[in-house]
């Protein structure tokens, strides 16, 4: 949602384009859905699918037949899809065989390891996209060895920082710190929700474990994706929930319900260190120059780590520790530069190469790239 909103936003301004917001309901729960319409000020979709939670091979079936009815109703001139989701492949699978061209925002980025799921809707959707546009100079290698050509590559940056940008100063203005009575730089925050880490119990709780050994330095809050706190009750696994009222202890690992958008944000911009295995926030952490620590053997943003603040330390739970001990030992260094494009204008950007697009498809002539083609190429 973070990487349509202000693709949407920008699509509005412009009278020939008529952008359609489509829901697949992938992401079902409220405060991973709805919260983030309401305060990306995005607005109601014109269509929710309401596919729901399901296996992965289910859940894609389930989006393609139901978009694939709506596609065929409406026959829209372009499909545009972001990140890796299942409803990313889906959704661009059914504009390739219905015809109509598919623009792939966020496309290029590779981990190289086919077991992670999200790998393989990167691959599948950049292999169909008539326009792929990305974030770092990584993603356009990537496709340039996987034979893309070069006129369907657009470098426009990171359309997630426009988001992060956009709802900053709410954030810094956000009392969640007081509610929880934390000082700044002075907690942790953790995130898990990849299979790799949640879904075998072994690998689960060394994991807590290791968490817990760090949370005797600081407290540990821990949003709670839906996935991880279902596997956590399957496995029987007790974890501390912050009740909404009482302060958070000096030590331990708390868990709270997944935050707002803007909430997390200002749980993230005030933290000491952030562990976790989700992609898109080793590219907050490196906007907003907070350490991070990537729980995963491998990252499909090399950006973060070259430019930023994250370091990707593996899975073994006790340099997990290691790592994040010397964190906390450390001063905090100066927030290093954005990575280039990070600057707030990639929807522009993106939404300039649509319209350039389905206008000269139009046969309407004219320069309709946003400050010229240089941003490009």
């Amino acid at each position: 949602m973070m990487k349509i909103a202000p693709i949407m936003a920008q699509m509005r301004r412009f009278a020939e384009l008529q952008p359609i917001l489509v829901h697949t309901g992938q992401h079902y729960d409220f405060a991973m859905s709805q919260v983030f319409l309401d305060q990306l000020n995005m607005g109601e979709p014109e269509y929710h699918l309401q596919v729901g939670s399901g296996t992965h091979h289910w859940q894609t079936a389930e989006i393609m037949r139901s978009f694939g009815e709506l596609v065929q109703k409406h026959r829209p001139d372009m499909i545009v899809v972001a990140g890796d989701v299942n409803s990313t492949a889906a959704c661009a699978m059914v504009g390739a065989k219905e015809m109509i061209p598919v623009a792939h925002v966020e496309a290029g980025l590779r981990s190289f390891d086919r077991r992670m799921p999200e790998e393989i809707n990167r691959i599948v959707t950049d292999s169909i996209a008539d326009l792929l546009f990305t974030t770092e100079a990584s993603a356009n290698e990537n496709l340039h060895n996987e034979g893309v050509p070069a006129d369907k590559i657009f470098f426009t940056g990171n359309v997630m920082i426009d988001s992060l940008k956009g709802i900053l100063e709410m954030a810094r203005r956000s009392t969640i710190l007081n509610r929880l009575n934390l000082a700044k730089r002075k907690y942790g925050v953790l995130t898990l929700h990849r299979p790799s880490n949640v879904d075998d119990r072994e690998q689960l709780c060394t994991t807590l474990s290791a968490i817990a050994e760090i949370a005797r330095k600081i407290p540990v809050i821990f949003p709670v994706h839906p996935r991880t706190a279902a596997r956590a009750q399957e496995l029987n696994i007790q974890m501390r929930s912050w009740d909404g009222n009482t302060s958070i202890p000096e030590h331990g690992i708390w868990t709270m319900p997944p935050a707002s958008y803007i909430e997390f944000v200002a749980l993230l911009d005030n933290s000491a260190v952030v562990i976790t295995d989700s992609g898109g926030i080793q590219e907050e952490t490196t906007y907003l120059g907070v350490p991070c620590l990537t729980y995963r053997e491998n990252t499909e943003r090399p950006v973060t780590v070259t430019h930023g603040t994250n370091r990707v330390v593996g899975t073994d739970a006790r340099n997990l520790i290691k790592e994040a001990i010397q964190v906390l030992e450390q001063s905090r260094s100066n927030r290093p530069a954005s990575p280039p494009l990070w600057d707030g204008h990639a929807a522009e950007r993106i939404v300039g190469a649509v319209r350039h697009t389905l206008l000269s498809k139009a046969g309407i002539l004219g320069n309709y790239l946003n400050n010229g083609s240089v941003y490009f190429k």
